[in-house]
């Protein structure tokens, strides 16, 4: 019961972050998949899902360290829709936080 509050209250306070952001950047929109080699090399990071976490939750959020596979799914679900993430960014990001 804890753990399901807990990933509930995370998963408001990462949805009115984003939710907030999105408004002060009103016309940016998701990286397409043909530059997002170009941005990995840019930011040093070698992993897609690390580098799709970093463009879609890495503006507000930082990657979480204390959350079970089943947490972080569940919060991923709820940003996806939030974040407006497609469901190869879904994956990536699933299996960057949660391999």
């Amino acid at each position: 019961m804890r753990t399901l509050l807990l990933t509930l209250l995370l998963t408001l306070v990462l949805g009115l972050s984003l939710k907030a952001f999105a408004k002060q950047q009103p016309g940016k929109q998701n990286a397409k998949s043909s530059t997002i080699a170009t941005a990995a090399n840019k930011n040093g990071a070698t992993d897609p899902g690390e580098q799709r976490f970093k463009e879609n939750c890495g503006r507000c959020h930082i990657a979480p360290e204390s959350l079970s596979p089943r947490e972080v799914k569940a919060v991923v679900q709820h940003m996806r829709v939030r974040a407006m993430l497609t469901v190869e960014d879904e994956k990536l990001i699933l299996k960057y936080l949660a391999p």
